[in-house]
């Protein structure tokens, strides 16, 4: 299931975004807001984001901004009746930028070419972990990092905690093609969440601190810096 959010103080526009969404078939939770102030206090991580530019209270520039402190993976497709801003929303890595009066079809082909942009980059559907209370299945956005702690795996997620069994060797060995990497023995962190690096502190977008081994540093940081080239 895909989590789209549209952003746009016109209400018909929410609606022919909503309609052409819906139209593609994909399964879709839709959520919509009617100002970037109301996106940013409701927002709850989202695969798609429909984001008009020019609003009363709080533009789609500056919205874009605030939510790409805590998100960078979200697609953000601008739709804007004002082409002069195409230039400055390029300053936070917009997906596409649809320009109004936008056609249905167009909607529909940018909002399919941004689910499978996020399939190509490593979530490829939900993968499965055996946990004490038996299979989870979980979407790789959703989870933050995996902890080695008290002979099993905790891992942190954007749902709450799960506990596996395994070795962390093993396992971030497999997490390694979804994007994460190990900053130390005891843990493997999915490198779309984390927020920024203090010294030997990994800041996570949950708020969780990690430590960051001073012999894993280099390769750590250089990891992390490639993907998220790869994703500006």
């Amino acid at each position: 299931m895909y989590h789209v959010a549209i952003c746009d103080d016109d209400m018909l526009a929410r609606m022919l975004i909503r309609t052409a969404v819906e139209r593609t078939g994909a399964e879709c939770l839709i959520s919509e807001f009617a100002d970037g102030a109301d996106l940013i206090d409701g927002y709850e991580g989202y695969d798609v984001l429909f984001l008009d530019i020019d609003m009363p209270e709080t533009d789609g520039l500056e919205a874009a901004a605030i939510i790409r402190r805590t998100d960078r993976a979200v697609r953000i497709i601008y739709v804007t009746g004002y082409e002069d801003y195409m230039s400055r929303s390029f300053l936070v890595h917009p997906f596409s930028f649809l320009l109004k009066p936008v056609d249905e079809e167009e909607i529909r082909k940018q909002f399919r070419e941004a689910c499978e942009y996020g399939g190509e980059k490593g979530q490829k559907g939900p993968l499965h972990f055996t946990a004490c209370e038996g299979v989870v299945e979980m979407d790789v956005y959703e989870i933050y990092y995996m902890e080695y702690v008290g002979r099993k795996i905790r891992m942190v997620t954007k749902n709450g905690e799960y506990f596996l069994r395994g070795k962390i060797t093993a396992l971030a060995e497999r997490m390694e093609a979804y994007g994460f990497a190990a900053p130390h023995k005891s843990f493997t962190v999915n490198l779309y969440h984390v927020k920024s690096i203090r010294g030997y502190d990994i800041h996570m977008m949950n708020g969780d601190i990690i430590p960051l081994s001073q012999k894993r540093s280099s390769q750590f940081r250089g990891r992390l810096g490639r993907q998220q080239a790869e994703y500006i």
